[in-house]
Protein backbone atom coordinates (compact mmCIF):
# COMPACT_ATOMS: atom_id res chain seq x y z
CA UNK A 1 0.00 0.00 0.00
CA UNK A 2 1.07 3.59 -0.60
CA UNK A 3 1.96 5.56 2.53
CA UNK A 4 0.17 8.83 3.22
CA UNK A 5 3.34 10.97 3.14
CA UNK A 6 5.09 9.16 0.30
CA UNK A 7 6.89 11.73 -1.86
CA UNK A 8 7.22 14.24 1.00
CA UNK A 9 10.79 15.25 1.82
CA UNK A 10 11.82 16.18 5.36
CA UNK A 11 15.06 17.95 6.23
CA UNK A 12 15.71 17.03 9.87
CA UNK A 13 18.08 19.35 11.75
CA UNK A 14 16.84 18.22 15.16
CA UNK A 15 18.53 16.27 17.93
CA UNK A 16 17.79 14.46 21.18
CA UNK A 17 14.07 13.57 21.44
CA UNK A 18 11.21 16.00 20.69
CA UNK A 19 12.42 16.75 17.15
CA UNK A 20 13.64 13.25 16.25
CA UNK A 21 10.40 11.73 17.60
CA UNK A 22 8.45 14.16 15.40
CA UNK A 23 10.45 13.33 12.27
CA UNK A 24 10.30 9.59 12.98
CA UNK A 25 6.50 9.79 13.01
CA UNK A 26 6.62 11.60 9.66
CA UNK A 27 8.99 8.93 8.37
CA UNK A 28 6.70 6.17 9.61
CA UNK A 29 3.97 7.65 7.40
CA UNK A 30 6.21 7.46 4.34
CA UNK A 31 8.17 10.72 4.27
CA UNK A 32 11.80 10.66 3.11
CA UNK A 33 13.60 12.01 6.22
CA UNK A 34 17.20 13.18 5.88
CA UNK A 35 18.74 13.49 9.34
CA UNK A 36 21.57 16.03 9.43
CA UNK A 37 24.16 15.33 12.15
CA UNK A 38 27.43 16.83 13.35
CA UNK A 39 30.47 15.13 11.81
CA UNK A 40 32.23 12.79 14.24
CA UNK A 41 29.65 13.25 17.00
CA UNK A 42 26.13 13.05 15.67
CA UNK A 43 22.92 13.37 17.61
CA UNK A 44 23.56 13.75 21.37
CA UNK A 45 21.17 10.88 22.02
CA UNK A 46 23.71 8.48 20.47
CA UNK A 47 25.61 9.02 23.74
CA UNK A 48 22.65 8.90 26.14
CA UNK A 49 23.68 5.67 27.84
CA UNK A 50 23.11 3.29 29.53
CA UNK A 51 21.26 1.28 28.41
CA UNK A 52 22.88 0.19 25.18
CA UNK A 53 22.11 -2.63 22.77
CA UNK A 54 25.29 -4.07 21.25
CA UNK A 55 26.94 -0.74 21.99
CA UNK A 56 24.20 1.39 20.40
CA UNK A 57 22.18 3.83 22.53
CA UNK A 58 18.64 2.56 23.15
CA UNK A 59 17.58 6.20 23.44
CA UNK A 60 18.76 6.85 19.87
CA UNK A 61 17.50 3.56 18.44
CA UNK A 62 13.94 4.20 19.61
CA UNK A 63 13.24 7.48 17.77
CA UNK A 64 15.27 7.39 14.56
CA UNK A 65 13.96 4.66 12.29
CA UNK A 66 12.88 5.49 8.73
CA UNK A 67 15.59 8.13 8.27
CA UNK A 68 18.80 8.62 6.32
CA UNK A 69 21.76 10.09 8.21
CA UNK A 70 24.21 12.55 6.70
CA UNK A 71 26.94 14.45 8.50
CA UNK A 72 27.40 18.15 7.70
CA UNK A 73 29.35 20.92 9.43
CA UNK A 74 26.75 23.70 9.54
CA UNK A 75 29.40 26.26 10.49
CA UNK A 76 31.24 25.85 7.21
CA UNK A 77 30.31 27.67 4.00
CA UNK A 78 30.31 24.40 2.06
CA UNK A 79 28.14 22.75 4.71
CA UNK A 80 25.56 25.51 4.57
CA UNK A 81 25.51 25.19 0.78
CA UNK A 82 24.53 21.53 1.18
CA UNK A 83 21.65 22.55 3.45
CA UNK A 84 20.52 25.19 0.95
CA UNK A 85 20.39 22.56 -1.79
CA UNK A 86 18.46 20.15 0.44
CA UNK A 87 16.06 22.90 1.55
CA UNK A 88 15.31 23.90 -2.04
CA UNK A 89 13.72 20.51 -2.65
CA UNK A 90 12.30 19.84 0.82
CA UNK A 91 8.66 20.06 1.84
CA UNK A 92 9.39 20.22 5.57
CA UNK A 93 12.28 21.31 7.77
CA UNK A 94 12.42 20.51 11.49
CA UNK A 95 14.95 22.06 13.89
CA UNK A 96 15.32 22.45 17.64
CA UNK A 97 18.33 24.70 18.16
CA UNK A 98 18.36 27.51 20.69
CA UNK A 99 16.58 30.66 19.58
CA UNK A 100 18.74 32.62 17.16
CA UNK A 101 21.33 29.91 16.49
CA UNK A 102 20.29 28.96 12.96
CA UNK A 103 19.61 32.59 12.07
CA UNK A 104 23.26 33.39 12.88
CA UNK A 105 24.32 30.52 10.62
CA UNK A 106 22.17 31.78 7.76
CA UNK A 107 19.75 28.85 8.08
CA UNK A 108 16.74 30.59 9.62
CA UNK A 109 13.25 30.61 8.15
CA UNK A 110 13.53 34.05 6.56
CA UNK A 111 16.59 32.92 4.60
CA UNK A 112 15.32 29.49 3.57
CA UNK A 113 11.87 30.66 2.49
CA UNK A 114 13.60 32.77 -0.16
CA UNK A 115 15.13 29.57 -1.49
CA UNK A 116 11.91 27.58 -1.17
CA UNK A 117 8.65 29.56 -0.63
CA UNK A 118 6.72 26.29 -0.16
CA UNK A 119 8.85 25.17 2.77
CA UNK A 120 7.08 24.30 6.04
CA UNK A 121 9.71 25.24 8.61
CA UNK A 122 9.00 23.75 12.05
CA UNK A 123 10.98 25.18 14.95
CA UNK A 124 10.85 23.27 18.24
CA UNK A 125 12.17 25.00 21.36
CA UNK A 126 11.82 25.02 25.11
CA UNK A 127 9.91 28.28 25.44
CA UNK A 128 8.96 29.30 21.90
CA UNK A 129 10.54 31.78 19.51
CA UNK A 130 8.82 34.82 21.06
CA UNK A 131 8.37 36.07 24.62
CA UNK A 132 10.76 37.02 27.44
CA UNK A 133 12.00 33.44 28.03
CA UNK A 134 12.69 32.63 24.36
CA UNK A 135 16.47 32.42 24.74
CA UNK A 136 16.38 29.84 27.54
CA UNK A 137 17.39 26.26 26.85
CA UNK A 138 14.64 23.71 27.19
CA UNK A 139 14.88 20.16 28.49
CA UNK A 140 12.19 17.70 29.46
CA UNK A 141 12.92 17.74 33.20
CA UNK A 142 13.25 21.52 33.28
CA UNK A 143 9.86 21.95 31.59
CA UNK A 144 8.16 19.34 33.77
CA UNK A 145 9.05 21.66 36.65
CA UNK A 146 8.60 25.02 34.92
CA UNK A 147 5.35 24.00 33.25
CA UNK A 148 3.62 22.89 36.45
CA UNK A 149 3.59 19.14 35.82
CA UNK A 150 5.79 18.22 38.78
CA UNK A 151 3.63 20.29 41.15
CA UNK A 152 0.78 17.82 40.54
CA UNK A 153 2.82 14.60 40.24
CA UNK A 154 3.57 12.36 43.21
CA UNK A 155 2.16 12.01 46.70
CA UNK A 156 1.14 15.05 48.73
CA UNK A 157 3.53 14.28 51.58
CA UNK A 158 6.56 13.79 49.34
CA UNK A 159 8.74 15.95 47.12
CA UNK A 160 7.49 16.76 43.60
CA UNK A 161 8.14 13.92 41.15
CA UNK A 162 8.78 13.82 37.43
CA UNK A 163 6.78 11.61 35.09
CA UNK A 164 8.54 8.31 34.48
CA UNK A 165 8.98 8.89 30.74
CA UNK A 166 10.04 12.02 28.83
CA UNK A 167 6.43 13.11 28.55
CA UNK A 168 7.18 16.76 27.67
CA UNK A 169 9.50 15.90 24.77
CA UNK A 170 7.24 13.20 23.39
CA UNK A 171 4.01 15.22 23.49
CA UNK A 172 5.79 18.22 21.99
CA UNK A 173 6.95 15.99 19.14
CA UNK A 174 3.34 14.94 18.56
CA UNK A 175 2.12 18.55 18.64
CA UNK A 176 4.81 19.37 16.10
CA UNK A 177 3.51 16.68 13.74
CA UNK A 178 0.01 18.12 14.12
CA UNK A 179 1.26 21.62 13.27
CA UNK A 180 3.38 20.44 10.36
CA UNK A 181 0.59 18.46 8.73
CA UNK A 182 -1.83 21.37 9.17
CA UNK A 183 0.69 23.70 7.51
CA UNK A 184 1.38 21.17 4.75
CA UNK A 185 -2.34 20.93 4.00
CA UNK A 186 -2.45 24.71 3.72
CA UNK A 187 0.58 24.70 1.42
CA UNK A 188 -1.14 22.29 -0.93
CA UNK A 189 -4.04 24.75 -1.23
CA UNK A 190 -2.11 28.04 -1.35
CA UNK A 191 1.32 27.11 -2.65
CA UNK A 192 2.94 28.91 0.28
CA UNK A 193 4.83 27.43 3.21
CA UNK A 194 4.95 28.89 6.71
CA UNK A 195 6.78 29.00 10.02
CA UNK A 196 5.55 26.53 12.67
CA UNK A 197 6.56 27.55 16.22
CA UNK A 198 6.22 24.68 18.73
CA UNK A 199 7.46 24.82 22.31
CA UNK A 200 7.75 22.41 25.20
CA UNK A 201 6.16 24.94 27.54
CA UNK A 202 3.13 25.63 25.33
CA UNK A 203 2.45 21.90 25.14
CA UNK A 204 2.56 21.60 28.91
CA UNK A 205 0.11 24.48 29.37
CA UNK A 206 -2.34 22.73 27.04
CA UNK A 207 -1.91 19.43 28.90
CA UNK A 208 -2.84 21.08 32.21
CA UNK A 209 -6.30 21.06 30.63
CA UNK A 210 -9.09 20.97 33.23
CA UNK A 211 -6.61 21.70 36.03
CA UNK A 212 -5.79 25.05 34.41
CA UNK A 213 -9.45 25.94 33.91
CA UNK A 214 -10.23 24.81 37.44
CA UNK A 215 -7.62 27.18 38.82
CA UNK A 216 -8.92 30.08 36.76
CA UNK A 217 -12.42 29.36 38.05
CA UNK A 218 -11.55 28.96 41.73
CA UNK A 219 -8.13 30.51 42.30
CA UNK A 220 -7.06 27.27 44.00
CA UNK A 221 -4.26 25.32 42.27
CA UNK A 222 -4.38 21.54 42.17
CA UNK A 223 -1.78 19.76 44.24
CA UNK A 224 -0.14 16.34 44.33
CA UNK A 225 -2.61 13.53 44.94
CA UNK A 226 -0.68 10.40 43.99
CA UNK A 227 -2.92 8.32 41.74
CA UNK A 228 -6.13 10.02 42.92
CA UNK A 229 -8.29 12.45 40.89
CA UNK A 230 -9.38 15.84 42.22
CA UNK A 231 -12.92 15.59 40.80
CA UNK A 232 -13.79 11.87 40.81
CA UNK A 233 -13.92 9.32 43.67
CA UNK A 234 -13.06 6.43 43.76
CA UNK A 235 -10.64 6.88 40.88
CA UNK A 236 -7.16 5.76 41.96
CA UNK A 237 -4.97 2.83 42.90
CA UNK A 238 -5.75 0.46 45.77
CA UNK A 239 -3.79 -2.38 47.31
CA UNK A 240 -5.27 -5.86 47.20
CA UNK A 241 -3.81 -8.92 48.93
CA UNK A 242 -1.38 -9.59 46.10
CA UNK A 243 -0.94 -6.42 44.05
CA UNK A 244 -1.82 -2.78 43.44
CA UNK A 245 -4.75 -2.23 41.10
CA UNK A 246 -6.61 0.66 39.50
CA UNK A 247 -10.28 1.31 40.24
CA UNK A 248 -11.86 3.90 37.93
CA UNK A 249 -15.43 4.62 39.01
CA UNK A 250 -16.00 7.61 36.77
CA UNK A 251 -19.70 8.27 37.36
CA UNK A 252 -22.65 7.49 39.61
CA UNK A 253 -23.90 4.66 37.40
CA UNK A 254 -20.55 2.89 37.71
CA UNK A 255 -20.60 3.46 41.47
CA UNK A 256 -23.89 1.59 41.68
CA UNK A 257 -22.49 -1.27 39.58
CA UNK A 258 -19.29 -1.33 41.65
CA UNK A 259 -21.17 -1.61 44.94
CA UNK A 260 -23.42 -4.36 43.62
CA UNK A 261 -20.47 -6.30 42.17
CA UNK A 262 -18.43 -6.14 45.38
CA UNK A 263 -21.48 -6.46 47.66
CA UNK A 264 -20.96 -3.03 49.20
CA UNK A 265 -24.64 -2.33 49.66
CA UNK A 266 -23.95 -0.42 52.89
CA UNK A 267 -21.80 2.08 50.95
CA UNK A 268 -24.43 2.40 48.23
CA UNK A 269 -26.99 3.31 50.86
CA UNK A 270 -24.72 5.72 52.73
CA UNK A 271 -25.84 9.31 52.03
CA UNK A 272 -22.21 10.50 52.17
CA UNK A 273 -21.44 8.49 49.04
CA UNK A 274 -24.61 8.56 46.92
CA UNK A 275 -23.31 11.02 44.33
CA UNK A 276 -19.85 11.82 43.03
CA UNK A 277 -20.04 15.30 44.56
CA UNK A 278 -20.72 13.70 47.94
CA UNK A 279 -17.95 11.15 47.42
CA UNK A 280 -15.45 13.90 46.62
CA UNK A 281 -16.55 15.78 49.75
CA UNK A 282 -16.08 12.67 51.86
CA UNK A 283 -13.05 11.39 49.94
CA UNK A 284 -10.94 10.59 53.04
CA UNK A 285 -13.60 8.46 54.70
CA UNK A 286 -14.52 6.55 51.54
CA UNK A 287 -10.96 5.85 50.44
CA UNK A 288 -10.15 4.55 53.92
CA UNK A 289 -13.12 2.18 53.83
CA UNK A 290 -12.36 0.91 50.32
CA UNK A 291 -8.67 0.45 51.16
CA UNK A 292 -9.54 -1.65 54.22
CA UNK A 293 -11.82 -3.87 52.14
CA UNK A 294 -9.56 -4.21 49.09
CA UNK A 295 -6.59 -5.40 51.13
CA UNK A 296 -8.61 -8.47 52.16
CA UNK A 297 -9.35 -9.49 48.55
CA UNK A 298 -7.30 -11.15 45.82
CA UNK A 299 -6.90 -9.04 42.68
CA UNK A 300 -8.24 -11.88 40.51
CA UNK A 301 -11.53 -11.87 42.42
CA UNK A 302 -11.83 -8.07 42.20
CA UNK A 303 -11.18 -8.10 38.44
CA UNK A 304 -13.63 -10.94 37.79
CA UNK A 305 -16.44 -9.25 39.70
CA UNK A 306 -15.89 -5.76 38.34
CA UNK A 307 -15.29 -6.85 34.74
CA UNK A 308 -18.55 -8.80 34.76
CA UNK A 309 -20.31 -5.66 35.96
CA UNK A 310 -18.60 -3.44 33.40
CA UNK A 311 -16.69 -1.37 35.96
CA UNK A 312 -13.29 -0.09 34.69
CA UNK A 313 -10.43 -1.65 36.63
CA UNK A 314 -7.05 -3.16 35.94
CA UNK A 315 -3.55 -4.02 37.10
CA UNK A 316 -0.58 -1.67 37.40
CA UNK A 317 1.80 -3.34 34.99
CA UNK A 318 5.55 -3.15 34.98
CA UNK A 319 7.20 -2.34 31.63
CA UNK A 320 8.12 -6.02 31.32
CA UNK A 321 4.53 -7.12 31.88
CA UNK A 322 2.94 -4.70 29.42
CA UNK A 323 5.49 -5.37 26.67
CA UNK A 324 4.72 -9.09 26.99
CA UNK A 325 0.95 -8.59 27.07
CA UNK A 326 -0.88 -10.46 24.27
CA UNK A 327 -3.03 -7.42 23.44
CA UNK A 328 0.05 -5.29 22.82
CA UNK A 329 1.34 -7.95 20.44
CA UNK A 330 -2.02 -8.29 18.71
CA UNK A 331 -1.94 -4.55 18.02
CA UNK A 332 1.57 -4.92 16.55
CA UNK A 333 2.91 -2.36 18.99
CA UNK A 334 6.36 -3.96 19.07
CA UNK A 335 8.21 -4.15 15.78
CA UNK A 336 11.43 -5.96 14.99
CA UNK A 337 14.01 -4.16 12.86
CA UNK A 338 16.89 -5.71 10.96
CA UNK A 339 19.95 -3.70 11.99
CA UNK A 340 23.61 -4.17 10.98
CA UNK A 341 24.85 -3.96 14.58
CA UNK A 342 21.87 -4.75 16.81
CA UNK A 343 20.46 -8.18 16.13
CA UNK A 344 16.72 -8.67 16.74
CA UNK A 345 16.24 -4.99 17.52
CA UNK A 346 12.73 -4.39 18.86
CA UNK A 347 11.16 -0.97 19.40
CA UNK A 348 7.65 0.41 20.03
CA UNK A 349 5.54 0.27 16.89
CA UNK A 350 3.15 2.57 15.07
CA UNK A 351 0.43 4.02 17.35
CA UNK A 352 -1.93 5.12 14.55
CA UNK A 353 -3.64 2.53 12.36
CA UNK A 354 -4.67 3.78 8.90
CA UNK A 355 -6.70 1.36 6.78
CA UNK A 356 -5.59 2.59 3.34
CA UNK A 357 -2.21 4.27 3.96
CA UNK A 358 -0.68 2.50 6.95
CA UNK A 359 2.61 3.37 8.59
CA UNK A 360 5.46 1.14 7.53
CA UNK A 361 9.03 0.24 8.35
CA UNK A 362 11.53 0.94 5.58
CA UNK A 363 14.82 1.82 7.29
CA UNK A 364 16.61 0.88 10.50
CA UNK A 365 17.91 3.73 12.72
CA UNK A 366 20.87 4.86 10.60
CA UNK A 367 24.51 4.68 11.54
CA UNK A 368 26.18 8.07 11.83
CA UNK A 369 26.61 9.58 8.37
CA UNK A 370 25.64 6.32 6.70
CA UNK A 371 23.87 8.03 3.80
CA UNK A 372 26.04 11.10 3.32
CA UNK A 373 27.50 10.07 -0.03
CA UNK A 374 24.14 8.75 -1.24
CA UNK A 375 22.36 12.03 -0.52
CA UNK A 376 25.14 14.20 -1.94
CA UNK A 377 25.11 12.09 -5.09
CA UNK A 378 21.36 12.79 -5.37
CA UNK A 379 22.12 16.51 -5.05
CA UNK A 380 24.52 16.28 -8.00
CA UNK A 381 27.88 16.27 -6.19
CA UNK A 382 30.61 14.41 -8.05
CA UNK A 383 32.89 11.79 -6.50
CA UNK A 384 35.72 14.31 -6.57
CA UNK A 385 33.65 16.97 -4.82
CA UNK A 386 32.57 14.51 -2.13
CA UNK A 387 36.18 13.49 -1.49
CA UNK A 388 37.13 17.15 -1.16
CA UNK A 389 34.31 17.79 1.35
CA UNK A 390 35.50 14.78 3.34
CA UNK A 391 39.10 15.90 3.39
CA UNK A 392 37.98 19.36 4.52
CA UNK A 393 35.88 17.76 7.30
CA UNK A 394 32.74 19.45 5.98
CA UNK A 395 31.05 16.04 6.00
Amino acid sequence: MQSSLEGIKVLDLSRTLAGPFCTMLLGDMGADVIKVEQPGKGDESRRFTPPTWNGESCYYLTSNRNKRSITVDLKSTEGREIIYKLAKDADILVENYRTGTLEKLGLGYETLKEINPRLVYCSISGFGRTGPERFRAGYDLLLQGFGGLMSITGDADRAPAKAGMSIVDLTTGMFAVYGILSALFSTQKTGKGQFVDVSLLDGQIVLLNHLATGFMATGSPAGRMGSAHPSIVPYQSFRTKDMDIILAVANDGLWTKCCHALEWMDLLADSRFTTNVNRVTHRTELVKIISERMITMESKEVFERLNRAGVPCGPIHTIEQILNHPHVHSREMLIEIEHPIVKNLKVPGFPVKLSNTPANLRRYPPLLGEHTEEVLDELGYSTTQIKKLKSGKVI
